[in-house]
């Protein structure tokens, strides 16, 4: 019995040796299959763009990694991010020495099947836009130096971070500054205001946006009537309603005016007042700075007037226009 078990060991022992010496044969007939393989060849991944072959790359993860930071930051100069629809698909694969990967051509056509988005701000004035700078702190340099140099207009100068597809034309902050700067008129006392009934019923263009000074009920309008020309727009409403600059400027006038009553002469620059008339109270003096949208005075019924209502209006060199041209539509 012990004979039996003797004999058994020694067979296991040579089937072991034997598949041993098999393994180790294998072993370097696959390490030499591989040696002659990667001798001759290179592995590299294939790449396709909607099922087009359009090159390969060695490294599919650091490949798409690039094309993944230039879709969320751009080209980090002046290309904010990019859309890009469809990526690229890879494939490994095994390629006879001598032939190289094209990734920056490969790179290129995949960034160019994308939209480029641009990123700017836009400085408005009265919400429009004006001029286009890089980056945000060129944008608030220009809000700041209008400030600083007191621009008339510095109330109604802001900025827009955009991203779009087209991009603009940029300018340097300093000049922007000096092209938007609007001077003061030089208020000390009250002015000699133009009260000839010269009127004019085309639309001139003005540079700036004016908001209503108050809501109401319209009861005369511009031009001629029976008892001559009227010269702006009655709008009626209850007695002591806040009237607000229709746009930012300096208060040339304010004070009693005859058939104006209680009167609000406010000049805008570029030529363009705005006049408010009949009011009970004045809350501005003349030399006064004020934006738009501040209460300047409260209806009244002061002067030349039948009931409470405010008379408002723009002139433009001078000449009185009819305001509806520019509010009250």
């Amino acid at each position: 019995m012990e004979g039996k078990k003797i004999e058994g060991l020694k067979k296991l022992v040579i089937i072991i040796r034997s598949s041993t010496k098999l393994i180790i044969l294998l072993t370097i007939a696959i390490i030499i299959i591989l040696g002659v393989i990667f001798f001759v060849y290179n592995p590299m991944y294939s790449v396709t763009l909607s099922g087009k072959f359009i090159g390969y790359t060695k490294d599919k993860r650091e490949f798409q990694k690039k094309i993944t930071n230039y879709i969320k930051s751009g080209d980090g100069k002046e290309i904010a991010f990019v859309d890009i629809e469809t990526l690229p698909e890879y494939k490994l694969c095994l390629l006879k020495k001598g032939i190289e990967p094209n990734e920056e051509e490969i790179f290129n056509i995949v960034v160019d099947t994308g939209i480029a988005y641009y990123k700017y701000y836009a400085i408005l004035e009265n919400n429009v836009e004006k001029k286009y700078v890089k980056t945000y702190e060129e944008a608030e340099s220009v809000v700041s130096g209008l400030q600083e140099k007191d621009s008339m207009n510095k109330d109604n100068i802001s900025y827009l971070l955009k991203y779009e597809t087209e991009l603009k034309e940029f300018a340097v902050a300093e000049d922007i500054v000096n092209e938007l700067y609007k001077q003061k008129p030089v208020v000390k006392t009250n002015q000699k205001i133009n009260t000839m009934k010269t009127v004019d019923y085309s639309k001139t263009p003005i540079s700036i946006a004016l908001i209503e000074p108050i809501q109401g009920t319209i009861t005369s309008r511009f031009g001629s009537r029976s008892r001559g020309i009227h010269t702006g727009l009655d709008v009626a409403t209850s007695l002591g309603t806040p009237v607000k600059a229709a746009a930012s400027g300096v208060v040339t006038y304010a004070g009693y005016k005859g058939s104006y009553g209680y009167l609000v002469v406010i000049d805008h620059g570029d030529g363009v007042q705005t006049y408010y008339a009949h009011c009970s109270k004045l809350y501005v003096n003349a030399g006064d700075s004020v934006s738009q949208g501040q209460v300047i005075s409260a209806v009244g019924n002061t002067g030349n007037s039948t009931g409470p209502h405010l008379h408002i209006e723009v002139r433009v060199n001078g000449v009185a226009k009819n305001p509806q041209n520019y509010l009250y539509n």
